[in-house]
């Protein structure tokens, strides 16, 4: 009891206190001053640690010394008649009650003004089409069998599809849907982000051949249940519920339906539950792939066409199944020119086609209709009918998923009409990172810098990812503002080779010659002389090298697509002259695409 008395004559419990509530608001301080200024993560950390190391020493001055009306002295050498802990202590109470109601305050601010934004806030959304929409979570696998949780993600895949079906309504596309699975997270918090006014919500479970799903559809501005309701049928009639749940939820917001909206309803998606179990399966594994590098995108993209095999067997009309298959015999042939026989390369490009058109044939909707046509006709060569489907597709309102076709926009004529198909898709699917990559990229070749470096820091606010954060860097560059872009690449991208790469660009960008140079020959002897430095080798003035990577990528199958994408993405104009890529430049030709493409960024050592 004597050690704890004397603490509390010394104040040290009282320094304790007053430390760790200042600590924490200047903390919070620097946390919103980083934040607003862009710095990297390491020095928000390093002041953390500072602070945190610095309460043992507060605590050890508080014990050893003593403030006295001459100035700090060591406690052992201050007489106990003398002492003025007293004062101090209730001083130290004065600032630490100061303190507090600053911190509340802050947290207050914080709350009520910095993170509440009245344009997307859905109590205050304005009635109309906002109403109308919906967006469905992935419902809850309260059984544990090793497909259950696959088979509850396709039950409520197949509820957002038949929903999808009715123009009248807005409804949120899987990727951003599915963001919050397994996550508590308020109602009202996930409709804010997902822009709608609506959730639909449930469970799945799943004994032998016995099958309860229960869903209920929840206004998100007072979460009002405007309808619920449990099933209790055989596991081979779960697309039954599924369309009966689909068919209550557009009653239940007022959304018209006739006997043909009926229809396209109920024959939307897969009827059979294995089927979509399968295709769940593919599904995951597809989007894996496309995190990691190519080799390994391949042997994932082939995994994930196992199981949309699978699904195409049990359902041979398996839109979405079919299309994706796609994907990997494209891919196998970008990666695997040169290293496989000729006649391999030539028979996966006609298993894309024949995947792509069967993906036509059995379309439901005209969004999905367009995505697969505008990817068929760049694989096929039917380059004619790529303008004249593209510009449909910019007047047909729709949500589209758009993968290799994304190139036109930055080389179309105007990009006014791709920037508004993107910012619709951004209704739809306000989750997905390609939406806020490609409305950034599209932005900068636009000459908008200031709204594409917004855009790209509010995406990478909503959902970061590397390919968002590249693109923020080039605006940054495109803008004139060349520590802003290291900053940017030091704080988003993890990826050191890519931050090299960032660092090299940016040294081109400022006419850094010898720099730039050295630092592109020491990246290619690491990794590799590649078709991905065709840019590099353009911003650096290298012409000779550009054009014979270029002509070399033009002789392949489908090095047209690689060349495209070279050309939207190093923001340099022309990166090599059009008469050395003869395949090319007919697919400029007959896309009715621009040529030389836009150059947001002036590169001081490209003369061309």
């Amino acid at each position: 009891m004597s050690l704890i008395a004397e603490l509390k004559r010394r104040n040290v419990f009282r320094v304790a206190v007053a430390y760790t509530v200042i600590a924490w608001l200047l903390a919070q301080v620097a946390d919103l001053a980083f934040d607003n200024f862009g710095s990297p993560d390491w020095v928000a950390k390093s002041v953390l640690f500072i602070l945190i190391l610095g309460f043992p020493l507060a605590v050890f001055f508080a014990w050893a010394y003593e403030m006295t009306p001459e100035g700090v002295k060591r406690e052992k050498d201050v007489d106990r008649s003398q002492s003025i802990t007293g004062q101090t202590g209730r001083k130290l109470n004065r600032l630490i009650t100061t303190v507090l109601v600053l911190a509340v305050g802050m947290l207050l601010v914080d709350k009520f003004v910095l993170q509440t934004n009245p344009e997307t806030t859905v109590a205050e959304a304005p009635a109309g089409e906002v109403e109308k929409s919906v967006a469905v979570l992935p419902f809850v696998a309260m059984s544990s069998g090793p497909d259950d949780e696959f088979f509850a993600d396709g039950v409520t895949e197949e509820i957002l599809n038949s929903l999808a079906q009715l123009p009248d309504l807005l409804v949120t596309a899987r990727t951003s849907a599915f963001a919050f699975k397994g996550m508590d997270i308020p109602i009202p918090e996930i409709a804010v982000k997902l822009g709608v006014a609506n959730i639909v919500e449930g469970s799945v479970r799943r004994s032998g051949d016995r099958l309860r799903v229960t869903a209920q559809l929840i206004r998100a501005a007072d979460g009002f249940h405007l309808w619920s309701e449990t099933y209790d049928r055989s596991a081979d009639d779960s697309f039954g519920v599924q369309d009966e749940i689909a068919e209550k939820v557009a009653m239940a917001l007022d959304v018209v339906l006739d006997e043909k909206q009926l229809e396209r309803m109920r024959s939307t998606g897969l009827q059979n539950p294995e089927a979509f179990i399968a295709f769940q399966k593919g599904r995951q594994l597809h989007s894996s792939a496309h995190e990691l590098d190519s080799d390994e995108m391949s042997v994932g993209l082939k995994l994930a066409n196992i199981e949309f095999s699978k699904t195409i067997e049990l359902e041979p009309e398996a839109t979405e199944a079919h299309f994706a298959m796609a994907d990997y015999y494209v891919h196998f042939v970008l990666d695997h020119v040169g290293q496989v026989p000729d006649d391999e390369i030539a028979a996966a490009v006609e298993s894309a086609k024949a995947n792509m058109r069967r993906a036509m044939e059995t379309a439901t909707s005209e969004g999905q209709r367009f995505d697969v046509s505008l990817e068929y006709t760049l694989i096929a060569k039917e380059w004619r009918r790529t303008a004249e489907l593209y510009e449909d597709a910019l007047q047909s309102g729709q949500c589209l998923e758009p993968s290799w076709w994304a190139l036109i926009g930055p080389l179309s004529q105007t990009v006014d009409g791709a920037i508004a198909m993107w910012e619709r898709s951004m209704e739809c699917d306000p989750l997905d990172f390609y939406n806020w990559s490609n409305l950034t990229a599209l932005l900068t070749h636009k000459g908008d810098y200031a709204a594409a470096i917004d855009m790209a820091t509010r995406g990478l606010q909503t959902v970061p990812h590397r390919q968002t954060a590249s693109m923020l860097v080039g605006a940054f560059l495109a803008a004139g503002q060349f520590e802003e872009a290291q900053g940017a690449s030091e704080r988003y991208i993890e990826d050191m080779e890519q931050r090299r790469v960032n660092e090299m660009v940016n040294m081109a960008a400022q006419g850094k010659a010898d720099e730039a140079r050295s630092f592109l020959d020491t990246i290619i002897a690491e990794s590799g002389d590649d078709a991905i430095w065709l840019g590099l080798y353009s911003i650096v003035g290298d012409r000779e090298s550009a054009n014979q990577t270029a002509a070399e990528l033009d002789a392949d199958p489908l090095g047209f697509l690689v060349l495209g994408d070279v050309a939207t993405s190093c923001l340099c104009g022309a990166p090599f002259d059009l008469e050395m890529t003869p395949n090319f430049a007919r697919f400029i030709e007959e896309a009715d695409l621009m040529w030389p493409p836009r150059s947001p960024v002036e590169w001081p050592l490209k003369d061309w």
